[in-house]
């Protein structure tokens, strides 16, 4: 779980934060300002300080916020001067965008505010569609507009070059003021709410939000243009609105709900894409007439509300296509305030203790969860004062509910609203004093009678209520629950309750004269007036320290440490250890004259299973398995498969042996659970033996016993060695191989059909490592894991597992579907193709079938997280609609319609979910989509290891602090690039190359030791007409491979020029190529021929790599899952999918 942040606001105006992993609130020490409200997201947090005015505050990261400014210098050709700037009076401007339309020179552009800064001078863009161009990065065309090229022709009449230069927002970790101005002028009134969201309506503009504002005199503004790139927006603009609102709330998505100075509450529709602000508003009735709503708080599919009488409710009917919901659902607890955060988690401020509360057993099958848990841990300031507190203190600084209160629920349906807003007085008890405070936008009396009141009166102090005190009539907030309308169940004595219920506030925040001195006693909990869970990504499988009761057994842990010291511990291990060592010697003494009981022994495993039979007709037919272990005098064991058949009416047998099975790896299958067996000679001809379990669990307990019979038999044990070979398949597991010593040998190295690989835990869609055992991966959602040194996990149990550095481990990834339809006359674009058409609703290949309620996830294993949504995002680009638009099927797609576009597409997405076990951690927080280790280097354990990687937005990073000892590393150092970047790789002699998302390759010069960024990035040309795709780094060899599966050498390379001279083809059919640190070429290659059918995703190994020969002379096919892969139409009658577990990426260290 990534570490995020709770945000919340004290009553008097002081902003603390706390970590998903800490266990104390942190005080924002860098805010000037006591602010009133805050609401977050992942990213950034946006708050309103005393002075009414919007504060931003964004995380720092190691990769900074940067925006590239360009302009385009354009020059037309005359015979007197050649080129020059005096151009046409039909022409565009000399200095304009990339259409010409603007006018746009150097001295134009400015820094939006002074939260910006720029990075350096105007320079010239010399690169130009992957392909350096001259050195005054000129590109010519006939005319304004048309097609440029980067060589200069006889008619090449125009020219332009392309300017760039680089501003940074440099205001992070900072509360930096936006300012309060509309597209008109200043705005007329101060803010007093706001709320932000939205980042889930679309995810172009990167890191695209909504922020929703209101003014003091209920008005409602949107902020506009916040993105990743311009984190503050351009201006306010001003929303129309039915009444005056006091209060607004804005989820994730499209779920916009405010709350009427009347007590109701108004809903926002015609959120889409293209239109964020909506359309207009519906009015939803309070959930109890009598009261009106003062609160709402919205997530993705929920909505919750707190009423006069501190009420909470939740509305039930919530969705996309019903954001006014159905009714509501009173709950037990009474709140001053709630706010919904992510995965729709909620929080609450407690109106009888101030407390932060958190809803517990809150899931995606149960939104309203279960039950209200308080979030009971010290401030960062508690900490210190606590330091020479008493065992006794310690022991009372958590409290927790026990106990129980159940009331019956009813749901009351929408009704109307007939009480009007009422100012709202809170009660807060004293020592000798009860001091009565306004909550709402202050008021000059008011505000002197509190001052009065708190000079006449001692500090604050808490005055704890049963519930805190831990006393057995202790009430615990449950949604067993669900009130009555007619009932009022009061939480806590109604002496402490007093009359909140007919003294609330719309606002519900009270706040509180700032003290110089800390308001809070040694012993008292702080009294919260905001809390925001909208970065806080928590979900109801979180394991938080905020519930842990560490403080409450801190007072019996220091005690008996008071009597243990350290030494004492280290003898009696020493003692206890030397007892067991002269006990075990003197019993293994006694009885080693007695001979061998059992010389040798025999464990058979027998089960029921189906077989994909070798001959045609192939159908799957009920066999009997068995698996025949042995184990010799000398302690070496082996064993036998056999599978037991009938053909024919005869009994018949086949078999293999433990010792040559080669990979034991389970597929994607629809209808069966499946797993196939290989060996050296079914390697050979792609056909392994293909076996399908009745359940997953027992096909998991087979795969799990067979590996460990496979890794006994060749003496294989513990975690995976320094020197291992490590691989992932399409489907994300992860295999490992032992290298024997002959593996590079010459001239007969061991050939790679008899490779082993076993299975180690953990989902990964690629990995990394190098020869000193560092090995990260990163999975498909882009999260990055590091190998912890363990093995096992996942279906891998028992002694085919460490106990220790297992950690759990989750992806996310997307399942796409292709809705396909054609064009006719007479009703424009239907779902009716032509009978020789793709289906209507299908693959990206339009082979199969695949319907919205058909479609399923990868396996079991995954689980759906999210509903269908058009993918925007695709290649070629989609209209407002996310349609894409062709001449026919198959063909190129492109975003917009032309007359010769019979036919259109687009793409839905779906997410879903993995959770497993494995032996990686997390490296939180950048995601990243390639990394890179140097193959060799350090030779101790404190000498830093170089590393690369590429963030899933092309940023180029560079991991420092990255030794044997700490394999994650320590803190990312950006490097700068021109253009996003999409694969990198480090070899010998830090030589670093990387490939841009626009195909081009890249050398990064004066990478050293103390210099591990470097100093600059050189363009290399690509291959005439290609695009390059992937890239790896050996000791003197640049291997790549191109979008068309062609793999290239790069020759030329020394130590004078690293850079080389030119591309030499190689291969055909390469989807990933890795070069090892002696220059060992590894590939995963598609359409290896084998006696039987083709294999996609084979591991292939490079033979006759010498010094004189770096390219070396053929290739040897190892591994690879062959079969009946669906993209074959003559196959298109066979089920089993084989081609879900091909080889996806493997990284080759010896």
């Amino acid at each position: 779980m990534p570490v995020s942040l709770l945000w919340a606001v004290d009553v008097y105006g002081r902003v603390y934060s706390l970590s998903t992993r800490g266990q104390q609130w942190e005080q924002c020490r860098d805010a000037v300002l006591e602010f009133k409200r805050v609401t977050a997201v992942q990213q950034c947090c946006w708050g309103i300080a005393c002075d009414h005015h919007i504060y931003l505050n964004v995380h720092s990261s190691d990769v900074p916020i940067r925006y590239q400014e360009e302009t385009f210098e354009n020059q037309r050709w005359n015979p007197m001067d050649n080129f020059s700037d005096r151009l046409l009076p039909s022409d565009r401007w000399q200095w304009s965008n990339i259409t010409g339309l603007e006018h746009q020179p150097l001295d134009s552009f400015f820094l939006p505010s002074t939260n910006w800064e720029w990075e350096g001078d105007w320079y010239i863009d010399e690169n130009f569609g992957g392909e350096p161009t001259e050195k005054e990065g000129w590109t010519y065309a006939i005319d304004f507009p048309a097609t440029y090229t980067k060589d200069k022709k006889w008619n090449s009449c125009v020219r332009r070059r392309r300017w760039i230069r680089y501003r940074r927002y440099k205001a992070t970790d900072n509360w930096a003021t936006i300012p309060s101005e509309g597209r008109s002028g200043p705005l007329p009134d101060p803010f007093n709410d706001i709320s932000c969201g939205g980042w889930e309506i679309s995810e172009e503009p990167r890191g695209r939000l909504s922020l929703w504002a209101v003014s003091l005199q209920g008005k409602v503004w949107f902020r506009e243009g916040i993105h990743h790139h311009s984190p503050e927006g351009d201006g306010w603009e001003e929303v129309s609105l039915p009444g005056e609102v006091v209060q607004i709330s804005c989820g994730p998505g499209d779920l916009v709900w405010a709350v009427l100075w009347e007590g109701q509450l108004i809903v926002r529709e015609g959120i889409t894409r293209d239109c964020p602000r909506g359309s207009s508003w519906v009015v939803v009735d309070s959930p109890n007439p009598e009261a009106g709503a003062i609160h709402v708080a919205v997530g993705d599919n929920v909505v919750w509300a707190v009423t006069k009488d501190n009420k909470v409710w939740y509305r039930r009917g919530i969705n996309s296509y019903n954001p006014r919901g159905s009714g509501w659902i009173g709950m037990i607890g009474e709140m001053v305030m709630i706010n919904v955060g992510l995965n729709d988690q909620v929080w609450g401020i407690s109106c009888e203790d101030r407390a932060v509360y958190f809803r517990q057993g809150v899931t995606s099958n149960e939104l309203s969860g279960k039950a209200w848990k308080a979030v009971n841990v010290p401030r960062d300031g508690d900490i210190r004062s606590h330091s020479s507190a008493s065992s006794s203190s310690l022991h009372s600084a958590g409290c927790f509910f026990s106990g129980e209160v159940r009331a019956q629920s009813v749901m009351s349906e929408d009704s109307d609203t007939k009480n009007g807003p009422q100012r709202a007085v809170l009660e807060v008890k004293r020592e000798g004093a009860t001091t009565a405070v306004t909550a709402g936008p202050s008021i000059p009396e008011e505000e002197a009678s509190l001052r009065e009141a708190d000079a006449k009166s001692p500090p604050l102090a808490l005055v704890l209520s049963p519930s805190l005190s831990g006393g057995p009539g202790d009430p615990q907030w449950s949604n067993v629950d669900l009130e009555e309308t007619q009932t009022h169940l009061a939480v806590g004595p109604a002496g402490v309750r007093g009359d909140a219920a007919d003294t609330c506030s719309l606002s519900s925040v009270a706040t509180y004269t700032l003290c110089q001195e800390e308001p809070y006693g040694a012993d008292e909990h702080p009294l919260w007036a905001w809390v925001s869970g909208g970065g806080c990504g928590v979900d109801c499988h979180s394991q938080l320290n905020w519930f842990n009761s560490a403080t409450a057994l801190s007072s019996s842990v220091q005690s008996m440490s008071l009597s243990i010291s350290p030494a004492q511990t280290a003898a009696w291990r020493k003692q206890i250890f030397e007892q067991l060592s002269e006990r075990s010697k003197r019993e293994m003494d006694n009885f080693k004259h007695y001979e061998q009981a059992i010389e040798q022994s025999v464990w058979v495993k027998k089960g029921a299973m189906q077989w994909w039979r070798d001959w045609k007709p192939h159908k799957w037919v009920d066999v009997r398995f068995a698996l025949e272990q042995f184990s010799g005098p000398e302690g070496n064991q082996d064993g036998i498969l056999f599978l037991y058949y009938n053909f024919n009416e005869e009994k018949k047998y086949l078999h293999a042996f433990i010792n040559e099975v080669t990979i034991l790896v389970p597929v994607l299958n629809d209808s069966k659970h499946t797993f196939a067996v290989y060996t050296a000679e079914r390697t050979k001809q792609r056909w392994p033996i293909r076996l399908a379990a009745a359940t997953e669990l027992e096909m998991h307990d087979w795969l799990a016993l067979l590996s460990v019979s496979c890794c006994d038999s060749r003496g294989i044990q513990g975690p995976p060695s320094k020197q291992a070979l490590w691989s992932v398949t399409c489907k994300g597991d992860v295999f490992v191989c032992e290298p024997s010593p002959s593996l590079e040998a010459c001239p007969y190295p061991t050939p790679c059909d008899q490779m082993f690989w076993h299975q180690v835990g953990g989902h990964l869609r690629l990995v990394e490592c190098n020869s000193l055992g560092v090995v990260w991966g990163v999975g498909y959602d882009h999260t990055v894991w590091v190998y912890t040194g363990g093995y096992g996990g996942g279906f891998l149990q028992g002694l085919a597992s460490s106990t220790d550095n297992i950690y759990t481990q989750t992806d996310v990834k997307c399942v796409y579907i292709y809705e396909n339809q054609r064009w006719n006359p007479v009703t424009g674009y239907t779902n009716r193709g032509l009978p020789t058409d793709r289906y209507m609703w299908s693959d990206a290949t339009g082979l199969q079938e695949c319907t919205k309620a058909n479609t399923k996830p990868p396996s079991p294993h995954w689980t759906w997280v999210a509903d269908w949504a058009i993918d925007y995002g695709i290649s070629g680009g989609t209209d407002r609609e996310g349609w894409q638009y062709a001449a026919d099927f198959p063909t190129s797609y492109h975003g917009h319609k032309t007359l010769k576009d019979f036919v259109r597409r687009r793409r839905w997405a779906r997410k879903c979910k993995l959770t497993t076990t494995g032996p990686w951690q997390e490296v939180p927080p950048i995601p990243l989509s390639d990394v890179t280790i140097i193959p060799c280097g350090a030779q101790s354990i404190v000498e830093p290891i170089p590393l690369w990687a590429i963030s899933n937005k092309g940023d180029v990073l560079c991991r420092l602090g990255v030794t044997l000892l700490t394999p994650a590393g320590t803190s990312w150092l950006h490097v700068g690039t021109d253009q996003p970047f999409k694969s990198i790789s480090i070899g010998g002699a830090n030589q670093v190359w990387a490939i841009a998302r626009d195909g081009s390759a890249f050398y990064r010069g004066s990478v050293t030791a103390q210099s591990p960024s470097g100093d600059c990035w050189y363009h290399i040309p690509s291959p005439v007409r290609q695009k390059l795709q992937q890239v790896s780094v050996g000791r003197t060899s640049v291997y790549t491979v191109d979008q068309h599966g062609n793999l290239w050498f790069r020759q030329g390379l020394t130590p004078s020029c690293p850079q080389g001279s030119s591309w030499e083809h190689i291969s055909n059919n390469v989807r990933k190529v890795s070069v090892g640190p002696l220059d060992q070429v590894w590939i995963i290659a598609d359409k290896v021929q084998g006696s039987h059918s083709l294999s996609c995703g084979t591991v292939c190994h490079r033979l006759g790599v010498q010094p004189m020969e770096p390219k070396g002379q053929s290739w040897d096919y190892g591994i690879g899952l062959a079969g009946h892969v669906q993209h074959f139409p003559h196959r298109a009658l066979v089920i089993f999918k084989l081609c879900d577990s091909v080889f996806e990426h493997c990284i080759i260290v010896i």
